[in-house]
């Protein structure tokens, strides 16, 4: 790996020598040279209009389907070091076919009008290709988190939050936010608190945002939802035999060698569910330096000595690559780019190996790029059905606090009494009797997190064989067909609800 790693970084250190020389002799600049990609929003608009050619939609649903419904812009002063900064907000609802919108918030620097739009408009996709009963959202805030103190942060989330509610962009059946990049349960918790406040006699408040602690109404197994449902969508594509066949893989997780960008909470946990089941991920990439093993390496190790050191530099039981991207380009089964929008694109596709990348993050693989993957082989499962576990927990923790009921309160004793009875009647007719170990495992009633894990399970099943099913049907790739199916939910949806304004 040494070699391998010394010849990637000498050829990006060339490439940038290359491209370094051909900026000063044109005179254009770092962003200029990105110019043949399009922006995000773009981006996600060409994969929409490549996937309605083989819908069922007429060109007037389509157009409404695509089209973002409304689009929420704010400013507000935040006194910081004895100055006023003016801090910038967005939120985004791209349909209202169903209600409420549902999407993350994030806090960074990067986040823009059109960068908002375009993960709004995948989120209205995501849901309707996983069946989850909600119009996509999606908001942000213009800040770098890593420059204000957490007072600091606080007041902008909650100066954000009574905008929202003052222009009716929140609330359990209008739009109903959740953590994204640089946000978390603090941060919904400061959001819940704040609506509380704004409408005092909603008692389904807690409804308004979802990612909560559990002390504020929050689900178990939220945090690790969108890393594990990666995990279960990655492992029923290896288990279709024409991926199997075009990428000449086992078709097992187990053995497995796994590459991820990105160690923040969806790629953490995606690390961990692949390394429990018998995967080796033998790279971790973040943006300063990446760690490689190629016996794999020990997940939790690497996570704790980063939350004590703030980088993995340092760290023994791996090889620190310091120039992240090229790791990116090393062997392996599966690269999964948990990180950020356009992290593959026509700069580097053309050196991706991995035999499958599946899209945990929104938007990672450029549209030109997504073109020369699929040409050279590589299978790409789509973010719009990889990543929609976060959003299918949100799902259920928004049905919990609406029951205001905990999963599994009213039938765990049952099913408990109920399995003991059968094994006793069994065991009275046949075979020895069981250990006191053996007895509780067996009539163990199902917890709120394993009733969570079961059904983001079930939903993941079906999206990817959905999916996979229009895709042989229709001959196209994996990301056209979950976009197809998409934006055929979204169009039954509209035709069953009619129009007030059909001619009768």
């Amino acid at each position: 790996m040494a070699s391998l790693v010394a010849r990637q970084l000498g050829a990006l250190r060339r490439d940038a020598l290359s491209l370094s020389a051909r900026m000063l002799s044109t005179g254009l600049t770092n962003a200029a040279t990105e110019d043949h990609e399009p922006r995000f929003l773009d981006a996600v608009g060409m994969y929409f209009d490549r996937a309605a050619k083989y819908s069922s939609a007429s060109e007037e649903t389509l157009k409404h389907i695509r089209s973002t419904d409304c689009v929420l812009s704010v400013s507000f002063p935040v006194e910081k070091d004895g100055k006023t900064v003016m801090i910038k907000g967005y939120r985004s609802q791209h349909s209202r076919h169903r209600l409420p919108c549902k999407g993350g918030i994030r806090f960074s620097s990067e986040v823009d009008l059109q960068e908002v739009k375009a993960l709004a408009a995948l989120m209205t996709y995501k849901c309707a290709v996983v069946d989850v009963p909600f119009g996509g959202g999606k908001g942000g805030i213009m800040i770098n988190p890593k420059d204000w103190t957490e007072a600091e942060l606080e007041r902008i989330t909650r100066r954000f939050t009574l905008e929202l509610c003052q222009k009716n962009f929140i609330g359990p059946g209008v739009d109903v936010p959740a953590p994204d990049v640089g946000t978390g349960a603090r941060e919904m918790g400061w959001i819940a608190d704040t609506y509380r406040n704004f409408h005092p006699q909603d008692v389904s408040g807690a409804a308004c945002v979802t990612g909560k602690s559990l002390s504020l109404g929050g689900v178990r197994g939220r945090t690790e939802a969108t890393g594990l449902g990666v995990y279960y969508g990655i492992r029923e594509f290896l288990s279709f035999p024409e991926v199997q066949q075009k990428i000449n893989h086992h078709g097992k997780v187990e053995g497995s060698t796994v590459i991820i960008q990105g160690f923040g909470n969806v790629g953490y946990w995606a690390a961990k569910f692949f390394e429990a089941n018998g995967a080796k991920v033998i790279g971790i990439i973040e943006h300063d330096v990446a760690a490689y093993n190629k016996n794999g390496i020990n997940v939790e190790e690497l996570s704790q000595w980063r939350s004590e050191h703030g980088s993995f530099a340092g760290y023994s039981g791996v090889q620190i690559v310091e120039t992240p991207m090229a790791l990116l380009e090393a062997e392996c089964d599966i690269l999964v780019p948990a990180a950020l929008e356009r992290q593959i694109g026509l700069r580097n596709a053309h050196k991706i190996k991995a035999k499958l990348v599946g899209e945990a993050a929104n938007g990672p693989v450029t549209p030109g790029a997504d073109e020369v993957l699929r040409k050279n082989g590589t299978i790409i499962v789509p973010d719009l059905l990889l990543n929609a576990g976060g959003v299918c927990v949100s799902y259920f923790e928004w049905a919990k606090n609406l029951s205001h009921l905990r999963f599994g309160r009213m039938n765990k004793r049952w099913d408990e009494r109920s399995k003991a009875q059968l094994l006793t009647l069994v065991e009275g007719n046949a075979g020895r009797p069981l250990s006191e170990v053996e007895r509780r495992e067996l009539i163990h009633g199902a917890e709120e997190h394993e009733l969570v894990y079961s059904g983001l399970e079930d939903t993941m099943i079906v999206a990817c064989n959905e999916t996979r099913q229009t895709a042989n049907a229709k001959d196209i790739d994996y990301r056209t067909a979950a976009m197809t199916n998409s934006i055929n939910k979204i169009a039954a949806s509209l035709a069953g609800s009619g129009s007030i304004f059909t001619h009768t």
